[in-house]
This record gives C-alpha cells, sequence and structure tokens, in this order.
C-alpha cells in the first residue's frame, strides 16, 4: 500500500526533505505533498545584504513549486491545524489531507505586535526589521538617507532565526558608513538580552573583541518591553532606556500559527517538542520536525536545517520500515559571519562543543573563528550552493551532518586574527 508523507511548509527544510525523500522512494511507493501558504521562497541570508545595496529583495525570492522534483505535490493553502488522532492536516479552505508521516517543517515567524509600540508610530519611519523582504528593502532606503546619529540594532529576544545575522548587520554598518565617509558621525549600538556578543563563549568574546574594534557599543542582558518609536527608545522591562535616531529592531519569533491550534502538538511559543537527536517529535511516534520549527537547542540557522536533514530522512525511512531510529543528530551547526570590508569569521558547533579555531571540514579548509576573504567568497559561493546543492537533497562530498573534529585545535586564551 501506498504510504503518503505530508510536510507542512515548503522553505528550507521542507523542501530539502521531500526533494531527498524523492530520491529514496519511487513514486509508486510513497506520496509526497508540500504545504504552504503562499508560493514565495525566500533565500533567508540574503535578506542581510538587501539594506547596504549588496543584493536586491526581487533577486533572492523564487517560486516554491520550481524547486521540488518530478512526483512531489505541492499545494498552495494555509494550514488551519493538525488532527493528531485522526493522522490528518486541516486545510483553511476546508479540506482534509491525511497522512502516515507528518513532518512539521514551517519555520518561526515574525510577532512584532507581541512588543509594545514595535508595530506603532515610527514603524517603517524611524524603526525597521531585515528580516523580512519587504523590511530590508524599507530599511535600505532609511540608511541612503541616513546622515548621522544613533543606530541601534536590537535583538528584542531569543530565539531566532539566523542568531548571527544582528551581529553581521552591526560590521556591515560600520562597513557601509567608512565607505560614504560619514563613520565618525554614527554611534552604533548592540542591544541584546544575551549576557554577551553571542550565545558560546568562546566565539562570544571573539565577537566582543570585535564589535569594540569596530567602535561598536555593545549593551547586555537588555530585556526589551517597549519600543517608542516616535520618541526614540527602547525601554527595558527593568526600566533602562536607549536612546536611538534608527533602530533596527528583530522581533520577537514564535512557531506557525496552525501549531496552537493543534493540541498536543506545540509548547507555549508554538515550537513543536521534539527529540534533539532523533528529530521525532513527542507529540506522536510518526510526527517528525525538521529546522526552526523544532524546539531542538541548536541555533535556528539554515545549516543546522541541512545538517538534520540527512538523519530525519533517514528516520522516515526507518519508521515505515518499522526499524528503530537513528539517533546521530548532534546539534550541528556552521555559520559564515560577514564582518565588512570583504572578509568574514566562519563558526563551526555542535550541542556538546565550542566554536574552535583550525579549520573546516578538515585540517585543510576554511579557517575558523578568523576573518579571511576566503570566508567571505564562501559565503557568497553559498546562495549558489543554497539553489543547486542544498535545496535539491544532494549529498556533498566530504560535508556530513555530524559535527567534524578534525582540523579544529583547543582554544587558546587569545584567538589570533588572520588577513
Amino acid at each position: 500500500m501506498v504510504k503518503r508523507v505530508v510536510i507542512l511548509g515548503g522553505g528550507t527544510g521542507g523542501t530539502l526533505t521531500a526533494n531527498r525523500l524523492r530520491r529514496v522512494y519511487s513514486d509508486t511507493e510513497i506520496e509526497i505533498a508540500v504545504i504552504d501558504q503562499d508560493d514565495c521562497h525566500v533565500y533567508q541570508p540574503g535578506l542581510l545584504f538587501v539594506p547596504f545595496g549588496l543584493a536586491h529583495a526581487e533577486d533572492i525570492v523564487r517560486p516554491r513549486g520550481r524547486q521540488f522534483h518530478h512526483g512531489i505535490d505541492y499545494v498552495k493553502s494555509a494550514i488551519d491545524h493538525v488532527d493528531l488522532e485522526t493522522n490528518s492536516v486541516q486545510l483553511t479552505d476546508g479540506s482534509t489531507l491525511g497522512y502516515d508521516v507528518l513532518v512539521i517543517a514551517s519555520g518561526a515567524v515574525l510577532v512584532p505586535e507581541e512588543t509594545d509600540g514595535l508595530v506603532g508610530p515610527g514603524w517603517m519611519e524611524k524603526v525597521f526589521t531585515f528580516y523580512s523582504p519587504e523590511g530590508a528593502a524599507a530599511l535600505g532606503a532609511a540608511l541612503s538617507r541616513f546622515d548621522g546619529g544613533r543606530l541601534v540594532v536590537n535583538v528584542v529576544d531569543m530565539p531566532i532565526k539566523c542568531p548571527v545575522a544582528p551581529l553581521e548587520f552591526c560590521f556591515l554598518a560600520d562597513w557601509y558608513f567608512c565607505e560614504r565617509g560619514i563613520r565618525d558621525e554614527v554611534q552604533l549600538t548592540y542591544v541584546t538580552p544575551l549576557d554577551g556578543a553571542f550565545t558560546k563563549p568562546i566565539a562570544s568574546q571573539r565577537l566582543a573583541g570585535m564589535l569594540a574594534d569596530k567602535r561598536v557599543e555593545l549593551v547586555t542582558e537588555f530585556n526589551t518591553g517597549e519600543v517608542d518609536g516616535k520618541g526614540g527608545r527602547l525601554i527595558a522591562y527593568d526600566g533602562r532606556e536607549v536612546g536611538f535616531d534608527l533602530a533596527v529592531v528583530i522581533p520577537l519569533h514564535s512557531g506557525a500559527a496552525y501549531v496552537g491550534r493543534s493540541p498536543g502538538l506545540g509548547d507555549s511559543l508554538n515550537f513543536v517538542p521534539t527529540d534533539e537527536h532523533t528529530l521525532q517529535s513527542h507529540a506522536a511516534p510518526n510526527v517528525f520536525v525538521i529546522g526552526d520549527a523544532a524546539n531542538v537547542p541548536a541555533s535556528k540557522a539554515g545549516s543546522v536545517t541541512h545538517f538534520e536533514g540527512e538523519v530525519l530522512v533517514e528516520n522516515v525511512r526507518r519508521y515505515l520500515a518499522g526499524e528503530s531510529l537513528d539517533a546521530s543528530f548532534d546539534g550541528h551547526t556552521n555559520c559564515f559571519i560577514e564582518t565588512g570590508f570583504h572578509k568574514a569569521l566562519l563558526i563551526d558547533f555542535d550541542y556538546e562543543t565550542e566554536p574552535l579555531p583550525g579549520h573546516y571540514p578538515s585540517s585543510v579548509g576554511l579557517p575558523l573563528l578568523a576573518e579571511s576573504r576566503l570566508n567571505h567568497l564562501g559565503k557568497l559561493m553559498f546562495e549558489s550552493f543554497y539553489w543547486h546543492g542544498l535545496l535539491p537533497g544532494r549529498d556533498i562530498p566530504g560535508i556530513s551532518s555530524a559535527m567534524p573534529t578534525a582540523g579544529k585545535r583547543p582554544a587558546a586564551a587569545n584567538v589570533s586574527r588572520k588577513d
């Protein structure tokens, strides 16, 4: 009997999962259906470049349907809820789609309305976000008019998609204003709820030093409770304030709204409780989760989704075959961090291992925890790899889901920089 796998979400995780499954199974063995509410697949790492004129919003968006292999059914519809008891997905148009295996791949969504004042007076005038194509384009226009004053980059709370992107924005802003010849007229401030620049101590120390070198003020443990766009103030729950002339805010994130309408599926933030090693949901044995939708303790980054894909597809196969699941996903994450002036830094880590100096993916490769032009080129080249390698579900020689240990060395007290 032909089994049906239904995938909720046609972004990075949903697309690569569908394509990997189709490479494993013929259409006479399983049916694959992907459901998403729109036909716009956004290359999200490209959003960072849009405000600085280094990319255009329309160039990083492609139709979702064109990213799927032949034999994958793409359903354009919003999702009302999932019924775990009947193994079915209810769509907002009233139709129902049953499944044998469900894959939750609906990512994280911005919920700016959850922060007092954020979408009030000043929104898209003095207060912007670059975490959407529309916001990134509007911010680009605002930056081109900005001739001096205090620019504040604020992370409201964690978790967020691509946790290093706000730091990258600070580094690129430093470069951008230097290029315009007005860097001395601009005060850059990075405001975060974390107790440092990043979540991992070694990387946090390195990145905090880079912020200081680039004259970016770092304000930590600032939990934003209100944004006063008209008055130009971020107001923390403890009463502290940070003033601004232009604010770049990364809003609160949550899981997809339908998760909250599906009894037993999600947590209080609409993320899906998931086994961090098998990627099987805690809600039901035939439900798996990939990417930002999961509540696993890994970064909500595209690389994590890529590395999860290999394990998740193997576990869907094992589940359908009645075999024990593979518990090998280790939280592997790597991130290119654009640092401006045609350089970037690369970090590679997992659940247990800090970002370490060395090289990736082996002793001969890209430098880790060090600025280099090679890493910058790697970040630029990633877009082509994304569309032509990652999304089609291809295996990449020398790159596996497990974090490599070759090429890494114990961190020294002071990590030297490389050009």
